[in-house]
């Protein structure tokens, strides 16, 4: 028989409006005070708010509560007191008055009283509990300032309808004691991946269960090697760089746990848990480019992927919908499948952690980028002379360099750890062909690149008003039945350069930052393709033929050697500055937003020197002193050195413009033009 999940999603209304009997919220003694700060009340209010705007029908899940069951109508709070309180503030701020459910606190008699009073209309004096009182003042006040009267109604039907909690009631055999002993040590409430371990490890039996809780320890530490936490010769091999086992039943089995089962064989173990002790610098040397929560969304959606019932379009990858992604699939689901569901993600999380650490970047620590080298390290472990250390992926430094920077380039276009759709369809070569050789896969992450160029970013249907990719336009691109499809791109029977002219139109600054990562990346390529390892001197004809390509003169070869994607670009650079637009006959709005005059740099030194002309720009972001141009774009060094090369004829009376034009409205037309006979491939792919 099925055991019944002790987890339900219930909204405020079922919370607090209703109940065949009347139900006590219990806060124990044991906990603080309630706490929760004007700003915090703020950003609640105006997040339901915005949740309420976007989809008046759509869920907006605001975290989780956690219970013991005294009795029928009585619930001891254990972890969730602070947002049940605020939800009760809000809800007597918006004049709710009869709330039928009692909220209580054990000892602690003035809370109590004040809640009590708030039940009956009465204003709360100085006699009241002062955070309670102050709550209530903010929660007013949050109201007052984002919600308007004629919204009010409608605000409050969203509110109690479809602002949701994840109702976590910890069963009756749990030893509290234990329980309790754990959270005060940690001092924090029940994490969403930590419920989602207890959903997933009720299937199992008692061994199943400890090899379980191993494997899930182990993958949670992000920031180190998986075979360094998890050191099994019998998963990685002899040399720890081999994935060996084929599925859940070949990972080394763990003994049986004694005694009753817990709260904590359920979540955090202490005998199965992973072998810690042989991490080495772990925010030194590792940095994972996802937090676990969210790598459990990607290992979710790579499991149910080959399953015909899945709706891949609607997975959220976004670890605010954790648990309900994970519940979602639990009900999809027979009774019977659900053991087999489990130990398969198990090993596919396991296998998944082993591809992310060995077959995709890492970051290394923040301050390489200030030194100029390039931080992004793809590096697979490697054990011998029992010692472990990374080695580069490929042993071609040209395969290595180029899937570093097709890698980083998707990263630093998709750096927040939610819905980073690329390593989904990485990971799903990867489980399939990761054994092939490093220059099938660097084909596979230039097709990739590719297909996100021309048929996401290069698609007006798949892109919003302001050419942002829609929902689901990535999936739609690159999967097909549930596997990544062979669409190719025709160059030759579509003209992509009026497409690309006629989405980033003139007059427009909204240009995605894939588009300048791509264009770079197409920069750098054509000089690897071309220049890198010939040792070509200044003035030969393959060098001349290559910066006649960019539109400037030769500004030598180190940039583009030492080139990176960094993860500071992140601001757009108008070369010609809009601070000088239409003034004094400078240039206009349209002219100076475009793609020819834009470039992606580092916020910081996009905020000292907006308002500078492209002269003063120049002289300042190429002082190496100062401040380098390693800000990471080759495009805006190509600008740049144009804008240097008409300098000069300036000088010397070859060409007559005035100060401040050494770089136009002719230049900006003339090196987009450049830049897309680059980024536009010929023929078909």
């Amino acid at each position: 028989m099925e055991k019944k999940l002790p987890l339900r999603e219930m909204s405020i209304h079922d919370i607090y409006l209703e109940s065949q009997d009347v139900v006590t919220y219990k806060i124990p003694v044991y906990q603080r005070n309630y706490a929760w700060e004007e700003d915090q009340i703020l950003a609640l209010v105006k997040d339901v708010y915005d949740s309420w705007q976007k989809n008046p029908t759509a869920p907006y899940y605001i975290g989780t509560l956690v219970t013991y069951k005294r009795n029928d109508r009585e619930y001891e709070v254990i972890d969730g007191q602070q947002r049940l309180t605020t939800i009760y503030l809000v809800i007597k701020a918006l004049g709710i008055k009869e709330v039928r459910n009692r909220l209580t606190y054990s000892a602690r008699s003035t809370s109590t009283s004040t809640i009590k009073r708030l039940d009956e209309g009465l204003v709360l004096g100085d006699e009241s509990d002062s955070g309670i009182r102050n709550g209530y003042k903010y929660a007013n006040k949050a109201l007052d300032a984002i919600v308007l009267s004629d919204e009010r109604e409608g605000f409050k039907e969203y509110f109690l309808r479809y602002v949701k909690l994840i109702h976590y009631d910890v069963p009756k055999d749990v030893n509290l004691n234990h329980y309790f002993e754990v959270m005060n040590s940690r001092g924090e409430q029940l994490e969403k991946h930590e419920i989602v371990k207890s959903m997933l490890g009720q299937y199992l039996n008692k061994q199943q269960l400890a090899t379980f809780c191993r494997v899930w320890e182990a993958c949670s530490e992000m920031n180190v090697y998986i075979q360094q936490i998890f050191p099994d010769k019998i998963v990685f091999g002899s040399n720890m760089q081999d994935f060996c086992i084929r599925d859940f039943w070949e990972i080394p089995q763990q003994d049986e746990t004694e005694g009753k089962e817990t709260i904590m064989n359920l979540l955090r173990n202490p005998v199965t848990k992973a072998d810690t002790s042989c991490k080495v610098d772990q925010n030194d040397r590792f940095q994972s480019i996802i937090d676990f929560p969210n790598f459990l969304l990607i290992v979710l959606k790579v499991t149910m992927m080959k399953t015909s019932a899945f709706d891949y379009k609607a997975f959220k990858l976004d670890d605010k919908e954790l648990l309900i992604e994970f519940k979602n699939t639990l009900d999809s689901m027979l009774p019977e499948q659900k053991p087999n569901f489990v130990r398969d993600f198990a090993f596919n999380l396991l296998k998944a952690r082993y591809l992310l650490d060995n077959y995709v970047i890492h970051h290394t620590l923040s301050d390489k980028e200030l030194s100029g080298d390039n931080p992004w390290k793809l590096q697979y472990y490697k054990f011998e002379n029992r010692k472990g250390y990374p080695v580069n992926l490929s042993t071609d430094d040209k395969v290595q360099e180029e899937m570093v920077h097709l890698l980083s380039m998707f990263e630093v276009a998709f750096t927040p750890k939610q819905r980073k759709n690329y390593l989904v369809y990485t990971m799903m070569y990867l489980f399939d062909d990761y054994m092939a050789s490093k220059d099938k896969y660097l084909g596979f992450l230039q097709r990739l690149a590719d297909m996100y160029f021309y048929h996401v970013y290069l698609n007006a249907e798949r892109l919003s008003e302001r050419n942002l990719p829609k929902p689901n336009s990535f999936d739609e691109a690159l999967l097909e039945n549930g596997a990544l499809n062979n669409k190719g791109i025709d160059c030759g029977r579509i003209d992509y350069k009026a497409v690309f002219e006629s989405i980033y139109q003139p007059g427009r600054a909204d240009i995605p930052l894939f588009v300048f990562n791509y264009t770079d990346y197409m920069i750098w390529k054509k000089y690897a393709d071309t220049l890198r390892g010939r040792n070509s001197k200044k003035g030969s004809e393959e060098r001349n033929e290559f910066f006649e390509l960019l539109g400037c003169s030769d500004f030598e070869l180190d940039t583009f050697s030492s080139f990176y994607f960094s993860r500071t670009r992140k601001s757009l650079e108008h070369y010609y500055p809009q601070a000088k637009a239409g003034a004094n006959n400078s240039l206009s709005e349209e002219e100076i937003n475009c793609f020819g005059n834009f470039a992606m740099i580092s916020a910081e030194s996009n905020s000292s020197g907006s308002n500078w002309d492209p002269k003063t720009k120049l002289d300042h972001y190429c002082d190496g002193k100062s401040n380098p141009v390693s800000v990471a774009s080759l495009k805006f060094q190509i600008m740049m050195q144009k804008c240097n090369d008409n300098n000069i004829a300036m000088l010397n009376g070859e060409l007559n413009r005035e100060h401040g034009m050494e770089w136009n409205a002719e230049d900006m037309k003339v090196h987009q033009q450049k830049m897309l006979d680059i980024i536009i491939i010929k023929g078909k792919v």
